[in-house]
This record gives C-alpha cells, structure tokens and sequence, in this order.
C-alpha cells in the first residue's frame, strides 16, 4: 500500500522504535487499546502479539480491508471512519477503560488532540506519536513560545509526558520534521474542577488569538479588569504568562 498525501500518511517501519515504543506502552493481555490510523499494521501487529484487543480507526479503505483479511478474527475490529468525528466513548465499557496508541496524522494533529479530550475521561492513558514541534507546545512552560491554547487545555484534565524523539528516517515516507512520543495519562481535576468547560474553551481561543495584548484586552468582552483581579490575576499580564491553574480560576469567574 503505497502513502497517499491527503490523509497524511508517514507509515512506521524502524522496528527499534516501534519496540522502544512497546516497552514505554506496556501493554498487557487482555487490555482494550484504540488505535488511530493502523496503516499497514506497524504498531497493530506487536500489540496483537500480546494478546490485547484493538478497535483501529482508519479512515483509508484500501488499508482497512488490508487489514481486516489478516486473520486475526474478533481481537482486532476496523472501523473505517475519520477519527475527527469518531465516537470514541462508545467504544468504552466504563471510565478509564481504553488504552490508546496512536501514530497521529501530521496534517490533523492538533484538532484530533481537543477531539480525544473531549473523550479523555474513558481513556486510561494515550501514547501519541506527532510532530516534535506539537509535543513541545503540549509540554510548554508558560512565558515560553510554546506554551498556548494547546497546553492550557492538556494540562488542566491530563498529566503530559514527552519520551523520546524520532528521526525522520523511521518512516516511509520520510517527513520533513522530527517526530516525538508523548504519554497523556487523563487526571480529572488535577488542577482544579472546570467549572464550566465551554466557557473555558473559549476563553483559552480568545486569550491566545490575542497572545500579544495585555490579558484584559484579550479578554475584554468576556471578562473586566476588575473581574480578572478578583479571580487572582493580574489584569496587566499577557496570556503567556498565566498559568493553567489561573486560567482555571478565570473561568470560573
């Protein structure tokens, strides 16, 4: 099956990584994993091998039915479906009842992350291959160019953990950047409850589109200078620099 461009397709075949990425998921018999675009099963097959069931989600038919002909009966299901729109929730037998591996497409990256957060409470943990740059604003510190919208909202509801890089050459095709594996192991309320989770979002999009501005200006509209003080938050600040709790505590406002 050769790499089609429009869904993004870098397919694994450096089999130290994939064994090095074995030994940090640490899968065990009987565990239910989703995977995320199997491809050609790089990643699918060793962890088969360990006698856990997989429900893969692969939006590429011809790789789908590649799949489904290898004999490998009910401990492996293929749904053939976009994984931005998949209901991962109903895959589930209760919280924190799936494992997730996934080699995430480049192109859909970021929006497939806010997707599985939205379903991150049926998730016992989710080790995600992605584009160095991604892994580097998901682990960010505020008050550093990478820290944004993207780490606010992993850090409130996950405990994020970058794990090693992996060249360009482990694929096929090679991509043009460097790649990284994170661990994503979902914490409710680890920083706090959010109070309102919509409100939250959209205070986070409209605070980092205005990354620049003092934080009552980004926000104005949404929050007061005054309001912004009561929650503990110096008005003056640029959204950089507040941090994931306060963010919190700003949207509970």
């Amino acid at each position: 099956m050769r790499p089609r461009k429009r869904f993004g397709q870098h397919f694994l075949h450096d089999r130290g990584v994939i064994e090095r990425l074995l030994a940090a998921i640490e899968p065990r018999a009987g565990e239910h994993f989703v995977e995320i675009g199997p491809g050609r099963g790089a990643l699918t097959l060793p962890l088969l091998a360990r006698g856990v069931r997989i429900d893969a989600v692969e939006v590429d038919r011809d790789l789908a039915g590649a799949l489904e002909q290898g004999g490998h009966g009910p401990a492996l299901a293929i749904h053939r479906a976009d994984a931005l729109r998949f209901d991962f929730r109903a895959l589930a037998s209760g919280p924190s009842s799936l494992r997730l591996a996934a080699n995430l497409p480049y192109n859909i990256s970021t929006p497939l992350l806010f997707h599985l957060l939205g379903h991150s409470d049926v998730f016992r943990d989710l080790h995600v291959m992605l584009q160095r740059e991604v892994v580097e604003r998901m682990v960010a510190q505020p008050d550093t160019a990478d820290y944004g919208r993207l780490t606010v909202a992993l850090a409130v509801r996950c405990r994020v953990e970058k794990l090693f890089l992996v060249k360009p050459g482990a694929f096929q095709p090679p991509p043009k950047v460097d790649s990284a594996i994170a661990r994503l192991v979902p914490e409710p309320g680890r920083l706090g409850p959010i109070v309102n989770a919509a409100r939250f979002d959209a205070l986070l999009t409209r605070a980092f589109s205005m990354r620049r501005k003092r934080l009552s200006n980004a926000l104005s509209g949404l929050l007061s200078a005054g309001a912004i003080a009561d929650a503990g938050v110096d008005p003056g600040v640029r959204p950089g620099e507040v941090t994931p709790a306060q963010y919190l505590a700003l949207a509970a406002v």
